[in-house]
């Protein structure tokens, strides 16, 4: 089972009502927000390509994402003495047990959304309102998702 990593790229303003709506249920609320779903969740995906990006993330990759941005409730970070609390070992070890299906964010008792900052040097070259094999931003991206994530921690 792969895990999906999806990222708002865009934002609300002119936005379809449907459209919305989809976005408010992958918890993808602002921009740069980064969520965890299921491969059964693609169709949804794929409605809201205009707004967002996503793709199938790597174990080292989300280990990174969790340690540089993962957050309990009130915002506190997330360190090694709460994940052992939690009964994860490290960062790579709720990696691993997120990406096969055993455990979720929620679950593991962290936020489900992971706040991300705008990418250094940029979005592709022809911005967010392409999708991303026109050489633009939005829409899926398989390994590549991976590449942004790391630009966006």
């Amino acid at each position: 089972m792969s895990l999906i990593a999806a990222i708002r790229i865009r934002g609300c303003v002119g936005l379809n009502p449907d459209n919305r709506k989809t976005l408010e249920l992958l918890r993808l609320f602002k921009g740069n927000h980064m969520v965890l779903l299921k491969e059964a969740q693609k169709p949804m995906l794929q409605k809201v390509q205009g707004y967002a990006t996503w793709g199938e993330v790597n174990e080292k990759t989300l280990a990174l994402a969790l340690k540089k941005r993962a957050r309990l409730s009130g915002n506190r970070r997330v360190t090694d003495t709460v994940l052992k609390e939690k009964g994860f070992g490290s960062f790579d070890e709720l990696a691993k047990a997120l990406i096969d299906g055993k455990t979720t964010l929620d679950k593991a008792g962290l936020k489900p959304v992971l706040r991300l900052s705008p990418p250094k040097k940029g979005h592709e070259r022809a911005g967010i309102k392409k999708i991303y094999s026109m050489g633009g931003a939005l829409g899926y991206r398989a390994d590549d998702i991976n590449i942004l994530i790391k630009k966006m921690v």
